[in-house]
């Protein structure tokens, strides 16, 4: 079973929205950096929002890159449904 968000008041499971800003589509990646291996990491969109992390619609995690001299890892993965 895939762990859902509630909705701290509703109780209803919560839609996180992409951290891009602008942007109202809902999020399905989350973006984190290891800077100690220069590594930006795309994956599947974590439990709960992090503080150091961003979550990411499709649409901008298509886009995504990183510094000169960093690289960019993509995790595969698959929805639900």
């Amino acid at each position: 079973m895939t762990n859902v968000l509630l909705d701290s008041v509703s109780g209803s499971p919560a839609v996180r929205l992409c951290s891009r800003s602008a942007c109202a589509d809902e999020a399905i990646l989350t973006l984190t950096f290891d800077y100690a291996d220069a590594m930006a990491v795309l994956g599947p969109l974590s439990d709960r929002r992090e503080p150091h992390s961003y979550d990411l619609c499709a649409r901008h995690s298509e886009r995504v890159s990183a510094p000169v001299g960093w690289q960019v890892v993509r995790h595969q993965f698959f929805p639900d449904g």
